[in-house]
Order: C-alpha cells, then sequence, then structure tokens
C-alpha cells in the first residue's frame, strides 16, 4: 500500500513542483476570457456608425469600453505567454530552455505594459 500523501498528490495533479493543474485552469480561465472579450470587441466595433479615428477614439474613452479593452490586452498576453511557455518546455532543452523562458516572459510582460499604455493613452486623451 502506498502512502495516503502520495496517493493524495496523484488524485490532486500534484506533481514535484506541487502546483498540479494550475496552469492548465490558468490557461483555461483566459480561453474562456477571450472567448467572452474577443466577440464583445468585434460586435461593438461592427456596430459603430463608421470606424474613422474620432468615431473609434470616443468609443474607447468610454470607462467600460477602455476597461474591457484593458481585461482583453491583459488576458491575450497571459494567455499568449502560457501557451509559449508550455511550448518552450516540450521542445527546447538545455540553456536555451531558460534563456526561452525568461525572454518569453519579459516579452509578453512588454507587450502587455505596451497594450495597457496604448488603450489608456487613447482613452485618456478623447476629445469629449
Amino acid at each position: 500500500m502506498s502512502d495516503p500523501a502520495q496517493a493524495l498528490s496523484r488524485v490532486l495533479g500534484h506533481g514535484s513542483a506541487h502546483e498540479g493543474a494550475h496552469h492548465w485552469r490558468v490557461q483555461r480561465v483566459t480561453a474562456v476570457a477571450l472567448g467572452v472579450l474577443v466577440p464583445w470587441l468585434l460586435i461593438s466595433l461592427a456596430t459603430l456608425p463608421d470606424l474613422t479615428w474620432p468615431t473609434v477614439q470616443a468609443w474607447m474613452a468610454g470607462l467600460g469600453h477602455a476597461a474591457l479593452l484593458l481585461l482583453l490586452v491583459l488576458a491575450a498576453c497571459w494567455h499568449s505567454q502560457l501557451g509559449v511557455q508550455v511550448v518552450i518546455e516540450d521542445y527546447v532543452r538545455g540553456p536555451a530552455r531558460m534563456i526561452g523562458l525568461l525572454l518569453s516572459v519579459f516579452l509578453h510582460l512588454l507587450l502587455a505594459a505596451a497594450g495597457v499604455l496604448a488603450v489608456l493613452r487613447v482613452a485618456l486623451t478623447a476629445q469629449p
């Protein structure tokens, strides 16, 4: 008979890192968020009278729209980083693996920051 703690860890999916299925769950949560936010964005843009810069800028200046756009940017960057991490962990070996993981995190953080700043800049500088 095996140790009950080991059996419980096996059932709960905890490996030696004791993280279990956390990565998998977070990736599914971000996928669901994107599954809601991307159609919202497409429908919102499709219902605008036109897609000229002043119209889109005025639309983005709305508090609700800006908040949802920020969530979309953050969810997309987080989801992408998780996916790239899995690819690197599965297919890259040696020192390049750690370099790839660090570079991926850094680039995704940079992308998220740029996206957040872009949304805020447009939303906060829109003319009433």
